[in-house]
């Protein structure tokens, strides 16, 4: 196995008393003393902070932001060119068969575009962008800062105190501001549905401005575990789970993604791998769909679990991608893809496990409000 990375907050992970694991060929934290129920919580009243370096940066240049964007888009069924200054956009990079190869975040910087992209994908992402986009574009590979997210209700009132500036920031707003003495590359978004912000600041600073947050009283170190379920509840996709290089946007509910003017009849219709199969799933549908499920009773259904139509009898119709217990839900929540015929709200479908099969519900998602500041 190759050794583990560690991102620019290692030592003080170790410090808070972390429980550190391997996570996309790094040592992450995936809880701490707290506990994952009650930082999941925390994070859901008050403010919980991140560590996401392992995450990729990178910026894209070329000879103005429409060069970059027309060039951008040849890879991604998005709106590149029309995304505004300083705007924010999530983006998918999609395949010659309509397969998700990543999901992404991609920001107008003015004179560039600075993508974020996951860690377990980066090293493909990267090629991907290099092949094709070069040398017309050049792609920049961030190896010098790290990537934090201030996520919860009070994640504005504490970013405030370090530079009140902040506080006029909309979702999906980036911009450049100094925290801590630090340049810092701050946008209103994050993976959780609460409000707050991720933060990319120069690694040699990541420590201070981490400290300097943890040390308010709203503020608490959360970990993978807990990232993990408040992403669950709020209905957003893990990559390599819930969405992989053979689930199409449609199967996935994430057609809100793509605007109009990359869609049939758009200024700008297809153009990205895969336009023929996604455009023609958009007009007549996908044979699954990704849904909400609540099983009953306490139990979670983890990922893989099997789903049937019928309590007994029956050919397998689903699979759970992703399930556990919602803290904030106070109860077993999960995901996962029906054929189509079976995903309308409110049906009663039976997940199997242990050989028995439990009834489980298909349900409307988010499981909780997002609470973006719009």
């Amino acid at each position: 196995m190759a050794e583990l990375k560690r991102t620019p907050l290692y030592d003080l992970h170790v410090a808070l008393g972390a429980k550190m694991v391997p996570f996309a060929g790094y040592e992450m934290p995936v809880q701490y003393g707290l506990g994952v129920m009650k930082e999941h919580l925390h994070t859901r009243m008050a403010a919980g902070l991140f560590d996401v370096s392992h995450m990729g940066q990178v910026i894209l240049r070329g000879a103005d932001y429409a060069t970059i964007a027309a060039a951008f888009e040849k890879l991604v069924p998005m709106d590149v060119l029309g995304l505004g200054e300083g705007r924010q956009r999530y983006g998918l990079f999609t395949n010659g068969t309509g397969g998700i190869e990543d999901d992404l975040m991609f920001a107008n910087r003015g004179d560039h575009l600075f993508v974020v992209v996951n860690a377990a994908c980066k090293d493909g992402d990267i090629a991907r962008m290099r092949a094709a986009l070069e040398p017309d574009v050049t792609v920049e590979v961030v190896t010098n800062r790290a990537l934090i997210a201030l996520q919860g209700p009070a994640a504005e009132a504490a970013l405030s105190r370090l530079n009140p500036d902040v506080a006029g920031m909309k979702f999906m707003d980036v911009a450049t501001v100094e925290l801590a003495g630090a340049e810092c590359w701050v946008s209103r978004s994050g993976y959780t549905g609460e409000d707050g912000y991720e933060i990319s600041v120069p690694e040699g600073r990541a420590d201070e401005l981490a400290r300097a947050l943890l040390d308010m009283g709203e503020v608490e170190a959360i970990g993978l575990g807990a990232r993990d379920s408040l992403r669950l509840e709020a209905g957003l996709c893990l990559y390599g789970n819930d969405i992989d290089a053979g689930t199409s946007p449609v199967a996935a509910g994430l057609t809100w993604a793509i605007q109009k003017v990359r869609r049939i009849g758009g200024d700008r219709e297809g153009g990205f791998p895969g336009a023929v199969a996604i455009l023609n799933e958009m007009t007549g549908g996908a044979p699954r769909k990704r849904v909400g499920l609540l099983p009953e009773g306490r139990a979670p259904m983890r990922a893989h679990t099997p789903i049937f139509a019928s309590v007994e009898g029956g050919e397998q119709i689903g699979e759970v991608t992703s399930g556990g217990f919602g803290p904030s839900v106070n109860g077993p929540v999960a995901m996962g893809y029906v054929t189509s015929d079976y995903a309308a709200e409110g049906t009663t479908l039976y997940g199997e496990v242990r050989g028995k099969r439990m009834a489980v519900k298909v349900a409307r998602m988010p499981f909780v409000p997002a609470n973006f500041k719009r």
